[in-house]
């Protein structure tokens, strides 16, 4: 069976529910949450593997579901973040280009058996229309709704050290004005990767449209 979206969030669901009971020895004592991610993100694709047909990414894709264009984030709830590879400084305002599913956990480890055991707390589908910077994208549709223009828009984007040169500030003005930018909800930070932070995200989810709490 051909994997689509509305399969991916359910499936998602359930995975979350079965992992959340599993006590796994190999996650006993671990604290580094990249690894955490890696192993969860592994054994979810290999469960979607095993139930339908799908293209898998790779290092080279840079996402790991680019047949349904989306990205698997698993991350702690004790500080929900992650990073991902930088583009273009015009992901900030117009969003990353992909569908993001972010599992958020909480590790427990039980001495007794030498296990550790993922807790999913939450788990979210963002839709790639809301996957811009909250701060950004608020700034530049407020800036719009008040009769800015191009000048006011490359100041505001000067202002908030946008990771371009004047030349492009220019370029990303005109397109804004003429093309205004959705209300995005991941607090993006500026680095040779994008740091995406995913607080509003999680405290948002459900009550805007694409972005939905799975489980």
């Amino acid at each position: 069976m051909l994997l689509t979206l509305e399969i991916l969030r359910s499936e998602a669901a359930s995975f979350a529910k079965i992992e959340s009971k599993h006590d796994e020895p190999n996650l006993f004592g671990v604290t580094d949450g990249k690894a955490v991610g890696t192993y969860f993100e592994h054994k979810f694709v290999s469960y979607l593997m095993e139930r339908y047909s799908f293209d898998a990414g790779n290092s080279a894709s840079g996402i790991d579901i680019p047949s349904l264009n989306v990205d698997i984030k698993v991350t702690s709830a004790r500080q929900p973040q992650s990073s991902c590879p930088f583009k273009s400084a015009r992901q900030k305002i117009y969003g990353l280009g992909y569908h993001l599913i972010v599992f958020v956990y909480e590790k427990t480890d039980n001495p007794a058996t030498r296990t550790g055991c993922l807790n999913m707390v939450h788990t979210i589908f963002v839709d790639k229309s809301r996957t811009a910077d909250y701060q950004m994208t608020s700034g530049l549709l407020q800036i719009i709704g008040n009769d800015g223009n191009e000048d006011d828009i490359a100041a505001f984007l000067q202002d908030k050290n946008l990771p371009v040169d004047e030349i492009e500030v220019r370029s990303i003005a005109e397109v804004v004005l003429k093309d205004p930018p959705l209300q995005g909800y991941l607090t993006i930070s500026n680095a040779l990767q994008w740091r995406l932070q995913y607080s509003r995200v999680i405290s948002q989810a459900g009550y805007i449209l694409g972005i939905e709490r799975v489980r």
